[in-house]
């Protein structure tokens, strides 16, 4: 499938694709004349890198998901391995720092609006 196929088929423009690989995110086979081909396995590859950017991951922490996920046999050492899955928990610490902050940012205009003339759009904002 051609770039623009695949593009279409994930829901990503073709230029985030070529991002995708630029970052070893990715991998399309080439054909000869040079295009890129993508494969129904790199497809479903592409969108779960899609659905994890989507999440939040930078392009650094999606590439330890993935090599925690399907390490290459023989490359990874334990250490590596454990050092990988370490700084996504440093990474997991930020996260919650950052709902924390968020939840008091909520909170913050949440009672704010309680307190001021337009309660009633507390009952008409989006969840």
């Amino acid at each position: 499938m051609k770039i623009s196929e695949a593009a279409e088929e994930i829901g990503a423009p073709a230029r985030m694709l070529r991002y995708y690989e630029q970052q070893g995110l990715i991998a399309a086979s080439r054909s000869g004349n040079g295009y890129r081909d993508y494969s129904a396995e790199q497809i479903d590859h592409a969108r779960h890198v899609r659905a994890l950017v989507e999440a939040g991951l930078s392009t650094r922490m999606i590439k330890i998901v993935l090599d925690i996920e399907a390490p290459v046999p023989n490359q990874q050492s334990t250490h590596e391995s454990r050092a990988s899955a370490e700084e996504l928990a440093r990474e997991l610490r930020v996260v919650e720092n950052r709902i924390i902050c968020l939840q008091k940012s909520r909170e913050a205009v949440i009672s704010y609006l309680q307190n001021s003339d337009h309660a009633d759009l507390l009952t008409t904002a989006p969840a």
